[in-house]
C-alpha cells in the first residue's frame, strides 16, 4: 500500500477525496459514479479512472458496482494517520516562546465552549462514518 501522504500529495485526488465528502453527506446519495466526479472535476474520465485506482489501493475509498457503472464513497479512516501524525505540531509548544498570558474569564469560557463544540463535531462525524453500511 502506498504511503497515505504521497497518496493525498496530489491535488486532483484531494479533489475527488473533498467531492466524495461532500456528496457522501447528503443522506439521498449512496456513491457518486465515475462520470459525475469527471463532470464535477472537468478532468479526463482515464485521469479519474487513476486517480480513483490510487485512491481505492490506499483505502480511502469504496467502490460499488451495478453493471457497467462503478459508484464511490470516501472511507476515510486511513487519514487518522495523518491526524495522528498533525496534532503533535498543533498542541506543540515552539521553543522560543513567551511564558503563557492569562486569559481574561471570558476568553476561557468561551475558549472551552469552542473546544466542546470541535470535539462533539468530530465526534458525531465518525459515529456517522462508523455507522455507514459496509459496501
Amino acid at each position: 500500500m502506498a504511503d497515505i501522504f504521497d497518496v493525498i500529495a496530489d491535488g486532483t485526488r484531494r479533489d475527488i477525496l473533498r467531492l466524495l465528502l461532500d456528496r457522501d453527506s447528503d443522506p439521498r446519495v449512496s456513491g457518486t459514479s465515475v462520470s459525475q466526479i469527471v463532470n464535477e472535476l472537468g478532468v479526463s474520465q482515464p485521469t479519474i479512472s487513476k486517480h480513483l485506482k490510487v485512491l481505492r489501493e490506499a483505502g480511502l475509498v469504496t467502490v460499488r458496482e451495478e453493471g457497467q457503472h462503478r459508484y464511490y464513497s470516501l472511507s476515510p479512516e486511513p487519514l487518522d494517520v495523518v491526524d495522528d501524525w498533525l496534532v503533535p505540531f498543533l498542541t506543540a509548544e515552539p521553543y522560543d516562546a513567551d511564558p503563557p498570558v492569562a486569559l481574561p474569564e471570558p476568553a476561557v469560557a468561551a475558549a472551552e465552549l469552542v473546544g466542546r463544540a470541535a470535539a462533539s463535531a468530530k465526534h458525531a462525524v465518525t459515529s456517522v462514518f462508523g455507522k455507514r453500511p459496509a459496501r
